[in-house]
């Protein structure tokens, strides 16, 4: 009798002989099925990496529009440049170089309207001065002799591009002048070179320029029609919001710290989410440079004038990398292995609390009057009421030497403490908090650094008048504890 059961990799046949044994016959899989196996993993494989690629691209052109909107933008400045090449017309009039024309769009399509810009001005203002000259020169070899010619263009060629080289060392230069300095040498030596074996020079480079200036010109009119991005427009949305998150990470910070009703922990996504938000404040300066520069070339635009003071939010930007530096040593004191004592933590919790939420306030305030364009009519009151909590948040910090030294206590109140007071504290258990107090205070006091950055953009960029005479103050107190928590702990301070 003969039966059968399939296993992993095959099927395996039991045979039954007469005198009562059996004996197990395993069919082995051949090469072809293990080949097949490995091809459809491997089939299988690509397809989902392939699948993921494209899922993660449709959320990026869901989240982030504006990507997808530059890629039509190009697409759509190829296309009509191409029509150059396509159409004997218009391919006969660029004399044949039409693909210049292509090779511009490629080159100098930028996302922003200031980059785009950028590269075509000194792409034009690069091939034309180049082209200039190298006629020039090729007319000056020319006259003198076929012996010496090589020696002037090769002469030539060192001197300018050496110069043009280091024109692009000089930072003023540099950032203006960059692309076209490299365009510069590039355009020269190509024309000046060529031009010793090239008899129609001054034809090869005429139609390099107009190829250029075709292409070019093309990018400037798709760049400011279709859904333009601006780069000044890009730099105050940057500078909005950083200073949120500034605020928020300030907040979360010190909330965490003292633990206020559970409000901020570490199982709250989000919350950590904010509380790591000042490291994009730290990240943000080569984009903040990046979009100032670019910045600079656009025409007027919205609620920007051509001459918008656009180095002015450096210095805003400088002023919140400054705050956030002093941010992320706050970070490290909640992730400190050494902590206070319970009840001088409690002891100082109301005025690092209230010193912290002044501070985001007033920050905040900052953050609507660059978004609003328009001066604020509490930030000085704001600014007082963060002094306020400041100079409360040091007088309890005096009120901690009698923890370390009762001695120092004055005679006529010694009698008035509590057991409290008369217990020394050892150092190492109060100097956490104490340092972080000590940044709370440099905190704010490199806040005040960034309000008058931000009144003086105001002064140059000639805000608005806030006309809302019915705004009032509102100080955010959803992190300042209730003082009857800690009344307990505080009666002997206070007495003192």
């Amino acid at each position: 009798m003969i039966h059968g059961k399939e296993v992993f990799e095959g099927v395996e046949w039991r045979i039954r002989v007469a005198d009562g044994s059996s004996e197990v016959l395993v069919q082995e899989t051949g090469l072809a099925r293990k080949a097949w196996l490995r091809i459809k993993g491997l089939i299988s494989g690509l397809a989902f990496k392939v699948w993921m690629f494209l899922k993660r691209a449709w959320d990026m052109g869901v989240n982030d529009p504006k990507k997808l909107i530059h890629c039509i933008k190009v697409g759509l400045a190829l296309a009509i440049v191409s029509l150059f090449y396509f159409m004997r017309p218009l391919y006969d009039g660029v004399g044949g170089n039409a693909m210049w024309a292509v090779m511009t769009v490629v080159v100098v399509f930028e996302q922003t309207v200031g980059a785009t810009l950028y590269k075509c001005l000194n792409r034009v203002c690069g091939t034309c001065l180049a082209g200039f000259l190298a006629v020039g020169l090729h007319w000056v070899a020319n006259r003198s002799g076929e012996s010496f010619e090589p020696f002037v263009v090769g002469a030539s060629v060192f001197l300018l591009a050496s110069v043009a080289t280091f024109s692009r060392l000089i930072p003023s230069a540099k950032s203006l002048f960059d692309y076209g300095a490299m365009i510069f040498i590039l355009t020269f030596s190509f024309v000046a070179v060529s031009g010793y074996r090239v008899d129609k020079l001054f034809d090869k480079a005429h139609q390099r320029i107009s190829t250029i200036i075709i292409g070019t010109s093309l990018c400037i009119i798709v760049i400011m029609i279709v859904c333009p991005i601006w780069s000044g427009q890009e730099l105050h949305s940057l500078i909005v919001r950083n200073m949120d998150k500034l605020a928020d990470s300030l907040d979360g910070c010190v909330t965490q710290y003292f633990n206020h009703r559970g409000e901020c922990t570490n199982s709250n996504e989000e919350a950590d989410k904010k509380l790591q938000g000042y490291k994009c404040v730290l990240s943000s300066k080569a984009s903040e440079e990046s979009m100032a520069n670019f910045a600079r070339w656009e025409p007027s635009h919205g609620r920007f004038n051509f001459r918008h003071p656009w180095k002015q939010y450096l210095k805003i930007g400088a002023s919140m990398r400054s705050c956030a530096y002093r941010i992320e040593a706050l970070s490290s004191c909640i992730n400190s292995e050494k902590q206070a004592a319970e009840f001088i933590k409690k002891h100082l919790s109301i005025s690092c609390l209230k010193v912290s939420s002044s501070s985001s306030s007033t920050i905040r305030e900052l953050a609507e009057t660059v978004k609003t364009m328009k001066k604020s009519s509490t930030i000085d009151l704001l600014v007082g009421e963060m002094n306020t909590a400041v100079q409360e948040l040091q007088n309890d910090l005096k009120s901690l030497s009698y923890l370390l030294n009762p001695s120092t206590i004055p005679e006529n109140k010694k009698m008035k403490t509590s057991m409290e007071a008369t217990a020394t504290v050892p150092l190492m258990e109060i100097i956490p908090v104490v340092t972080l107090a000590s940044i709370l205070i440099e905190i704010a006091v490199r806040i005040e650094a960034l309000v008058g950055a931000v009144k003086e953009l105001a002064k140059l960029a000639d805000f608005a008048t806030h006309d809302d005479k019915s705004k009032q103050t509102k100080t955010k107190d959803k992190f300042v504890p209730d003082e009857k928590q800690s009344e307990g702990t505080m009666k002997a301070f206070q007495r003192v």
